[in-house]
């Protein structure tokens, strides 16, 4: 059998043992619904278990928000020093009503000392990723308009994903009008990020520094070795778990990756799971890669 279909078929193998494993691992979990999307921006090994399946984004959609910023940045139409005054207040996009968010409800109540006062863009920016400030959040989006961000997501190739509101807006909830995203959504975002299609050079490393500074890291980065290199975002609402980003092997280029989970009660089993399936992942992805050799010279 000549080297490279040899080379073809364990790869094959590898991908098909992968996917085995991950499904057996989601049925360890009864109910739950998990969606798995991988692309490997070296070899281009892609691995889609329901990767079109349409989830609530929780705070995954904090990545867009964070690039449409930057973008803002580097088309000029917003200083990079800019900063906002911050209001904890906010109209609902169904009827212009008024809300507010509750720092108890928020996993970074630290922001909220800072309503009434001028907060640099890039600040509310990284507590929004780091920390998943709801208040940066929706302070950034009403600077910078759902529709907008969502139709730069869908140019980096998030064909699925709408942002259509900031946080906590209850009344936009009980019409069911949600902020949604795919796994093949949230690996299209990152993969344009590490190919520097969101930004220039200098605007892709701060991005990514700011996503390597992510303080949750019980889910994807709980399946890798320790000391390995991700920048990525979470994210949660009731039952529901999510985890996205690029995970970087030594000197080489990352893999982006998503796994997205409904119908999980506890925080818990549904932290052991990704982290399972980010192991999973993990040792598929070092398996020899498809490569045809060169036949040496005589």
């Amino acid at each position: 059998m000549p080297g490279g279909e040899a080379a073809a078929q364990r790869a094959n193998a590898a991908q098909a043992a992968a996917r085995a494993a991950l499904v057996a691992r989601i049925a360890q979990v009864p109910g739950a619904q998990v969606a798995i999307a991988v692309y490997d921006l070296r070899t281009g090994r892609r691995l889609d278990i329901d990767g079109d399946t349409v989830f609530h984004a929780a705070s995954t959609m904090k990545v867009p928000v964070l690039f449409a910023l930057f973008r803002e940045f580097e088309r000029g139409r917003i200083r990079s020093n800019a900063t906002m005054l911050l209001e904890n207040r906010f109209a609902s996009i169904v009827d212009g009503s008024p809300y507010a968010l509750n720092p108890s409800d928020d996993s970074d109540s630290t922001v909220y000392a800072m309503i009434g006062t001028e907060v640099p863009l890039k600040m509310l920016a990284s507590r929004m990723i780091t920390h998943s400030s709801n208040l940066a959040t929706n302070a950034l989006i009403t600077r910078l308009d759902p529709v907008r961000i969502t139709a730069l997501a869908r140019g980096f190739g998030a064909t699925s994903m709408v942002v259509r509101r900031g946080v906590e807006d209850n009344v936009a909830f009980r019409a069911g009008l949600n902020n949604t995203t795919t796994a093949n959504d949230l690996v299209a975002l990152f993969t344009a990020l590490e190919r520097g299609a969101v930004a220039t050079g200098a605007g892709t490393r701060e991005m990514l520094q700011i996503l390597e500074a992510q303080a949750f890291n019980e889910q994807i980065p709980a399946g890798l070795p320790p000391g390995t290199r991700i920048a990525h975002k979470t994210g949660a609402i009731t039952a529901t778990w999510h985890d996205a980003g690029l995970v970087y092997r030594t000197a080489r280029a990352p893999y982006a990756i998503a796994i997205l989970t409904r119908a999980i009660p506890e925080d818990a089993v549904a932290d052991r799971l990704i982290a399972d399936c980010s192991r999973i992942v993990w040792d598929w992805l070092s398996t020899p890669e498809r490569r045809t050799r060169r036949a040496p010279r005589p």
